[in-house]
């Protein structure tokens, strides 16, 4: 996936608040310390960001409070005007169009998903979902009728004339959810959506929000805290810290290359087999002695009993059905533990 054109780009990209931002973000720069910046009463929230999302990528942006995450994001759509650096979606630079231009790109390309939900109180669920196209002067009957179609798709279905106030918190997530889709956006960005809710329900959302990318296959950046989610989500994933990107890559390069000791911290605690694939602990020149083949893209979690109930080394084949190596029970030891 990370072969393909990048559709939305951040090219060392700056949000510093306070008097002479500007100057200072560029000399020093990426030499100041928070410190640095304290003292001359600047507050770096995004310090030099560069990364690409490809067309329909999850890529997650992930760290504690207060590490750059949601700005970075609100740089990324427009909402912050950026001190240095550029942001391009679809190969135009947000920073080089004027605020009409801006406004169109927003409703025609983007669209949001916020933890509050930001439903309107007054309206219903079918009117709130309808809201956008209302506010694009799109006709009644047509606006509607794509509402319909929205809620279908993220499951509420009866529940048309309810209010916010009838919802549980996970339906009320799902007609966030469905109005931010309304628009058919290209990219669509979603701010720690699911942090509100109860664990079970967050997982719920979880499995939903993947259904719904496998049959729509947007290009998304999703913003959250939990490392769980991430590694259950993601494409691709960048953690950051003080308003910098610490590492980037696949949930798995996270796990078996971290980048330093505050990226093993946070993976510490996180079951290697849950995800690793297979593939990527494959063996690539010992052949294979068993007939039970092993699906590359699988977790090491899912193939551990047949693995290790199996004598000889598994042939471990690629979606088109390839040997790409082998997989004896003696090397998965180190990601079981």
């Amino acid at each position: 996936m990370t072969t393909q054109k990048a559709f939305l780009e951040c090219k060392g990209v700056w949000k510093v608040f306070g008097p002479g931002a500007e100057d200072f973000a560029t000399n020093p720069g990426g030499e100041a310390s928070t410190e640095e910046f304290s003292a001359h009463g600047l507050i770096a929230g995004v310090r030099d960001a560069s990364l690409s999302v490809a067309k329909g990528e999850i890529f997650i942006i992930m760290g504690l409070s207060g590490s750059g995450k949601s700005t970075l994001v609100r740089c990324m759509t427009g909402l912050h005007e950026l001190t240095a650096g550029h942001v391009l979606i679809d190969g135009i630079d947000i920073n080089n169009i004027s605020e009409k231009e801006l406004v169109k790109l927003r409703r025609k390309k983007i669209s949001m998903v916020f933890q509050d939900f930001a439903l309107l109180p007054h309206l219903t669920v079918l009117g709130n979902i309808a809201f956008p196209l209302k506010v694009q002067g799109v006709p009644r009957a047509e606006r509607e009728a794509t509402a319909r179609k929205m809620i279908e798709l993220v499951g509420l279905s009866g529940r048309e004339s309810y209010y916010p106030d009838e919802l549980s918190g996970g339906q009320q997530q799902r007609v966030g959810i469905a109005r931010s889709l309304t628009t058919q956006p290209e990219v669509w960005f979603l701010d720690e959506p699911f942090s509100a809710l109860d664990p079970l329900i967050r997982q719920e959302m979880q499995s939903e929000f993947l259904r719904l990318q496998a049959m729509l296959h947007k290009t998304i950046v999703f913003i959250t805290h939990d490392f769980d989610e991430a590694i259950r989500l993601a494409d691709r994933m960048a953690v950051m810290k003080d308003g910098e990107i610490v590492q980037m890559g696949t949930p798995e390069e996270f796990i078996l290359n971290p980048a330093n000791d505050y990226i093993r911290e946070f993976t510490k605690h996180i079951p290697k087999d849950k995800v690793l694939k297979v593939g990527s602990i494959a063996n690539g020149s010992d052949a294979p002695t068993n007939d039970q083949p092993l699906q590359a893209s699988a977790s090491l979690q899912s193939v551990a009993e047949q693995v290790i109930a199996g004598d000889g080394r598994h042939p471990v084949i690629d979606a088109a059905g390839q040997v790409i190596g082998s997989l004896h029970r003696s090397e998965l030891g180190p990601y079981l533990l």
